[in-house]
This record gives C-alpha cells, sequence and structure tokens, in this order.
C-alpha cells in the first residue's frame, strides 16, 4: 500500500509552530522596544557641553550608529510582521505549504525559518 502524501499539518503539529513562532515573536518585541528606547534616548543629546572637533566626531558617530539602530528596528519590524503573517497562516489552515509547489515544507525548515512560505528548493528556483 502506498503513503499517500500529506497534504497538511495537523493540529499538533500547527501548535508546536505556534508556540515557536509566538517565542520568537515576543523576542523580536522585546528586542524592537530596546532599540526604540535607545534611538529616543539618542535623540535627546542632553546638556554637553563638549567642545571643538571631538563635538564633530561624536555628532558623526552618533548619527551613523542611529542609522544603523533603525535599520535594524526596521529588519526586525519586517520579521515581526512575517512572523504575525505565519500566524495567521496557522489559523486559517495553510501554514507548511510552500506557495510555489504546494507541497509541505519540511519541520526542519520551518523551525529553522518558521515564517517561511516555500520550500528550500522552491526558493532556489526563484533566485
Amino acid at each position: 500500500m502506498v503513503q499517500e502524501e500529506k497534504k497538511r499539518y495537523s493540529e499538533e503539529e500547527l501548535k508546536e509552530f505556534e508556540e515557536l513562532i509566538s517565542q520568537k515573536l515576543e523576542a523580536t518585541r522585546s528586542e524592537l522596544n530596546y532599540i526604540k528606547e535607545a534611538l529616543s534616548k539618542r535623540n535627546d543629546s542632553g546638556t554637553d557641553n563638549t567642545s571643538g572637533n571631538s563635538k564633530l566626531l561624536e555628532d558623526g558617530a552618533d548619527t551613523s550608529e542611529r542609522e544603523n539602530l533603525s535599520q535594524l528596528a526596521a529588519r526586525l519590524q519586517k520579521f515581526m510582521n512575517q512572523l504575525e503573517l505565519a500566524m495567521v497562516r496557522i489559523k486559517n489552515g495553510t501554514y507548511g505549504i510552500c506557495i510555489d509547489s504546494g507541497k509541505l515544507i519540511p519541520k526542519e525548515r520551518l523551525r529553522a525559518v518558521p515564517h517561511t512560505q516555500q520550500t528550500i528548493e522552491a526558493k532556489l528556483r526563484r533566485r
């Protein structure tokens, strides 16, 4: 007897992924809040009376660091959005199904990249 290829994950399996994604969402929210706090403190430069060239160097370093923090915050926000969309897919029963091939994405891949919508083969073909 040939075993039929599985088309979707069971409720129990989806629960496991939901927990994983919830943990990642919580950690990402926490990190994003920390970065936002750091950015708001950087914008509040205080009453520093440093003079001359060293102030210019500090301003340049501050600007560069603020840009880096802003870029990191944007990446974290995008990651959070992808995780939230993965949660929606869990709720509507489409989680773990490749958007290109319709095949089930292997659990190992979903554990490593829980927000993915593609098998690794489909992702490599898209490049």
